[in-house]
């Protein structure tokens, strides 16, 4: 993307009319300080070195001391060279010179000692290390050049822009787009008209356009048909090839590598510190979603725009259509290759997976499939950080205190956990109404299904085997209670 005017949003950018809406214009300071950054330049060794490491290359001068590396050096902003340390043999130091100037000059990186010099220059040293790639801090690079080529970009900005930095996140265009901007005007109009509850308003995508920022401000697009539940970003530290724009506030993403986050499961992209602020209203991107089972509840139904997972809804209604009578359903296993099929089918089709009597006649293996589905949740039905507060209710020796309790825990669960969980526990309701065919009441299915639903945070197995008892009461009452607690 090519860097454009320096110059702020304009007021007509930020209208609330979606008709009206244009895209932002992206900020190029920090772009044009990176353009500017000094250059690294070797400081090659004269003679061959017999102790120097086979993953260094010339720069490498054996064990020099610093005075010694100073000369070196010279008056060249962006030299650089590697020397091995004279008081810690084995242990290498970066030595990398660089103009600081003013207040700057008293804001050496932590981990980087300076030398002082004349004119502004400064010796900045850094311990070197190399585990297959080399770094000094939390980025690894393939070459000690790379190294430097980023360090001197990130030493340049973030001494030029110090205060530019510290503000930018005050004034972001990510709240006057997307979801953000029309929730509170949603909010605002229906207050206006005397009705407080602010009604949810998500908008679908454009997949013509590339960007998750722009597809953001494709307001003319929006409509009401996706689900409105809220979902963290799932941000990893991302390589940019090329440049890149921060989509929360417009600022250019410097750096050589990892100079960003980018959302695993909607692609929004923005810098590290600005991912801290950014709502949670991630609306996962199905082309990024790879599988099926062992995904995260929300993002799936996100993704696939249900209040329940497909799989959820799926075997359910197949286990209704012909198995409610089946004996010991749920308490039966089906052959685990056949549950392990139902498995792929769903990663490989979605809500196109065929689990129909004539793929799977024995019911067994779609009971099987979905309890296997909930079990390998990445964060359970009942949430890790909600299940102490499950155990404690289950042992509250009062009936009513104890039910108000599993209420008050549900009342926390977030929303496609609620859904899927009420979902649930209506169709086991069910299921014990044929309780003299299938025998399952809702003591068996509390027993079969606690431990699937209701995992301990520490997966420790002594903790597991001491709350079983409490796990079988919570569901029992769930399925016992379902038309009073859901």
């Amino acid at each position: 993307m090519a860097a454009s005017s320096n110059s702020s949003l304009s007021g007509s950018s930020l209208s609330s009319d979606p008709e009206d809406y244009q895209p932002p214009i992206w900020k190029s300071y920090l772009y044009q300080l990176q353009q500017e950054a000094p250059r690294p330049k070797r400081i090659t060794c004269p003679q061959e070195m017999e102790s120097r490491p086979k993953y260094y290359g010339r720069e490498f001068h054996g064990m020099i001391s610093r005075e010694s590396a100073d000369e070196l050096l010279a008056g060249a902003e962006g030299a650089y060279l590697i020397r091995e340390s004279q008081r810690q043999p084995g242990m290498h130091t970066l030595a990398l010179r660089y103009r600081r100037t003013g207040a700057s000059a008293s804001r050496a990186r932590p981990h980087a000692t300076p030398s002082p010099s004349r004119f502004g220059l400064q010796t900045l040293n850094y311990r070197l290390f190399y585990d297959g790639k080399h770094f000094v801090g939390e980025k690894r690079f393939e070459s000690v050049h790379d190294l430097v080529t980023d360090a001197l970009i990130t030493l340049h900005i973030e001494t030029k822009a110090a205060e530019y930095i510290a503000k930018m996140t005050t004034n972001p265009i990510y709240e006057h787009l997307g979801y953000t901007s029309l929730l509170k005007d949603e909010a605002a109009h229906r207050l206006s008209r005397g009705r407080a509850e602010p009604r949810r308003v998500t908008f679908q995508r454009d997949e013509r356009i590339s960007s998750p920022l722009v597809r953001r401000s494709a307001l003319k697009d929006a409509t009401e048909k996706q689900c409105s539940y809220d979902k963290v970003h799932n941000f990893k530290v991302h390589t940019f090839r090329g440049p890149h724009w921060c989509e929360y506030c417009a600022n250019f993403m410097w750096g050589l590598i990892a100079q960003g986050v980018r959302c695993s499961d909607c692609g929004l992209n923005v810098h590290k510190q600005c991912s801290k602020l950014v709502p949670s209203d991630c609306q996962p991107d199905l082309r990024r979603i790879k599988k099926v089972f062992s995904c995260d509840l929300t993002t799936l139904v996100k993704a696939h725009n249900t209040t329940r997972p497909m799989v959820v809804d799926m075997c359910i209604r197949e286990i209704e259509l012909r198995g409610m009578k089946s004996e010991g359903l749920y308490r039966v296993s089906g052959f685990s290759e056949h549950i392990e099929d139902v498995r792929l089918a769903f990663d490989r089709d979605g809500d196109k997976a065929d689990i129909s009597a004539n793929a799977y006649a024995d019911i067994n293996i779609i009971a099987g499939a979905l309890k296997l589905y909930l079990r390998d949740l990445p964060i359970p039905v009942i949430t890790f950080d909600l299940y102490s507060k499950f155990i404690q209710a289950a042992k509250i020796p009062i009936a009513d205190a104890r039910l108000e309790a599993v209420h008050e825990g549900l009342l926390q669960l977030p929303p496609a956990h609620y859904e899927t969980l009420r979902y649930l526990m209506a169709h086991l309701k069910r299921v014990t109404m044929f309780e003299k065919d299938n025998f399952m009441n809702a003591e068996n299915l509390g027993i079969v299904f606690g431990p699937t639903l209701m995992q301990p945070p520490e997966q420790n197995a002594l903790t597991t085997l001491n709350d079983m008892r409490q796990q079988k009461l919570v569901v029992q009452l769930m399925i016992e209670h379902e038309d009073v607690l859901f």
